[in-house]
């Protein structure tokens, strides 16, 4: 990230000198009596120049609503400003950034509405969403006009949500006296420019976003600032059928292609299999274990669609046996729901999207990813969810389904990125990583299969299996199967660690869980019995073995090799070559060993 500020803090700034840098009265939403650390030297940087345009990308969770009201309040003081306008994603965030302005002693109107034209002369200015601000610009505008205006941006990459959004974001505020942006994921998924965001080339040329403050996940965590995070990697067999009529299967976490990648996850989180139920049970188990030292902790089901949200809620009911809140965005109650759930005690909210962003519920500690969404920036945003600390040692915990695409995105949770306006080359498939895109049009086979007078796509089976955790870039422990003492080893790690107690413990955990494997594996040796034969991870490997088997076999039989593999097919099952899964190139191989073996 390119900012203006080191990634240490500045030297000879005497506000963060003589300040805690994580916890001054826990400062949660809205205003403390006294500032973090780095809230400070931000307001410090901001001051000693009053730029017109300030960009604050801060990690979620690290409290940037606090920093931008302190800001507002001072600027209002030295009647730089007279008003203030809040921009923010969602209806529900603007309740929030009242309630929290409000004790900041700045009276902001969230009930503003375009009809209107105008908000009662007690508010010192008003709460808007971006969606507002795109249809009425001009309206917006003559507000910025009616005084000395202070524009906070909030979660600032939205403006670049559309062309028609950013047009208007820049017609709205272009004459505001004073803008503040605000982000806690400075990118995007796309080269929509993001407005009043300085772009500058790169050593490539290529234009990158540039933050006047940047704070960081990995500074927040070195600060005591956000929880660190452990993401419980859950792998599994999953099993479908194609529109095509081909019964798949493949197992999470091997090196498949991506349609077969994206069909396997799409099959473990639906909610008739097996692996979700699984991950659910852990994931409650875990909460269990995180409540003995945060007796309030709450857990979070990140859904794809509305459907899945209800039947994972009734799936968690059964298991937790209390009754589970569902938001669903275009419910009226939602904001009312989240706004609950944040002051009660229940163990379990299930949410589709809106949740992903901004919505502050810091008893939030166990989380379940069970979303098709794969981009960088919801991916981060997501976890945001999870990692607002309200005192030192409490850890998160996210439950995640073994896709490359994830384990990617988990592992880098501390790098910073910018957002690139400019697309490099071999960028088009965002970073390698999987897209949504992939997930949606396995949703839409159903559909276009039955258009086309083919079968429909269906997922026959999954089960779960423990695959590891996921800490700080480095992996712990093996496959266990769903409730023993393996997979429990790591679930049930306490709630309240240091971040270096939590590596320590993981480590002596593995310790265990390989000396109990070592022991089992002695067993197997005294019984005489086989050493599973070791599996070729790549797709590549796979198949170009399998056609050197097909070969000996071929000269041995006189066969043509396009009949052993359609013989193949016939007996193990699944589609051709080039389009099977790595479970079922494995079958093939072992049946053609066994069968050279015999000869």
């Amino acid at each position: 990230m390119s900012t203006a500020t080191p990634s240490g803090p500045l030297p000879g700034t005497s506000a963060a000198e003589h300040l805690s840098p994580s916890f001054p009265e826990r400062a949660a939403w809205g205003t403390a009596s006294k500032l973090r650390a780095w809230q400070a030297e931000a307001l410090e940087l901001y001051l000693a120049e009053q730029p017109r345009d300030f960009l604050a990308a801060a990690t979620p969770g690290a409290g940037k609503t606090t920093f931008a009201l302190r800001l507002a309040a001072e600027l209002r003081a030295r009647r730089v400003i007279d008003r203030i306008t809040v921009v923010a994603p969602t209806d529900h965030l603007k309740r929030q950034w009242a309630d929290a302005a409000a004790r900041a002693g700045i009276r902001l109107d969230p009930g503003f509405r375009n009809a209107h034209g105008r908000s009662a002369r007690h508010f010192h200015g008003v709460v808007v969403t971006y969606a507002q601000v795109a249809m009425r610009p001009a309206l917006h505008r003559e507000l910025t006009l009616s005084g000395r205006t202070l524009v906070i941006l909030d979660e600032v990459h939205h403006g670049g949500d559309a062309l028609s959004w950013g047009d208007a974001i820049r017609e709205a505020f272009e004459p505001a006296t004073k803008r503040l942006s605000l982000t806690g994921t400075p990118f995007r998924s796309d080269t929509a420019p993001i407005p009043f965001v300085q772009y500058e080339p790169d050593a490539s040329g290529v234009r990158v976003s540039k933050s006047d403050y940047n704070y960081g996940y990995a500074r927040a965590l070195h600060d005591g600032v956000v929880r660190p995070v452990l993401f419980m990697v859950y792998a599994g067999h999953m099993r479908w059928r194609t529109r095509a009529g081909d019964e798949m299967e493949a197992k999470l976490g091997e090196d498949n292609t991506k349609d077969i990648t994206s069909s396997a996850w799409r099959t473990a989180l639906e909610p008739t299999g097996e692996w979700i139920p699984a991950v659910l049970r852990a994931a409650d188990r875990r909460l269990t274990e995180v409540r003995h030292g945060i007796p309030d902790a709450g857990g979070l089901v990140i859904a794809t669609d509305q459907s899945t949200a209800r039947a994972y809620a009734k799936i968690l009911e059964e298991i937790c046996g209390e009754p589970v809140t569902v938001v669903l965005s275009d419910e009226k109650e939602a904001s009312s729901r989240i706004e609950e759930f944040s002051g009660n005690t229940r163990r379990w909210m299930v949410a589709v999207r809106m949740v992903s962003e901004g919505v502050d519920v810091p008893r939030l500690a166990v989380g379940v990813y069970a979303t098709s969404a794969s981009t960088a920036l919801f991916f981060a945003q997501a976890i945001g969810r999870f990692v607002r600390a309200r005192r030192r040692g409490e850890t998160a915990s996210v439950f995640l389904p073994n896709v490359p695409g994830l384990m990617a995105l988990a592992a880098q949770l501390e790098l910073e990125r910018d957002h690139a306006l400019d697309r490099r080359s071999g960028d088009d498939d965002d970073d390698g990583l999987l897209d949504d895109q992939l997930l949606n049009a396995a949703n839409r086979e159903e559909r276009a299969s039955e258009e086309a007078g083919l079968g429909t796509w269906e997922a026959i089976g999954s089960d779960a299996s423990f695959d590891r955790v996921l800490y700080d870039g480095t992996e712990f422990g093996t496959l266990a199967e769903p409730g023993s003492d393996e997979e429990f080893d790591f679930i049930g790690i306490p709630g309240l660690l240091e971040p270096d107690q939590v590596a320590e413990l993981l480590r002596h955990r593995q310790s265990r869980q390989s000396r109990r494997a070592g022991e089992r594996r002695r067993q197997v040796a005294e019984e005489e019995k086989p050493e599973p034969v070791a599996l070729y991870r790549t797709l590549k490997e796979q198949r170009s073995l399998l056609n050197s088997l097909v070969g000996l076999w071929a000269r041995h039989t006189g066969e043509a090799h396009s009949q052993v593999h359609a013989e193949l097919r016939r007996v193990c099952g699944g589609p051709a070559v080039a389009q099977a899964s790595v479970t079922q190139l494995q079958a093939r191989i072992e049946l053609l060993r066994r069968r050279l073996g015999s000869r």
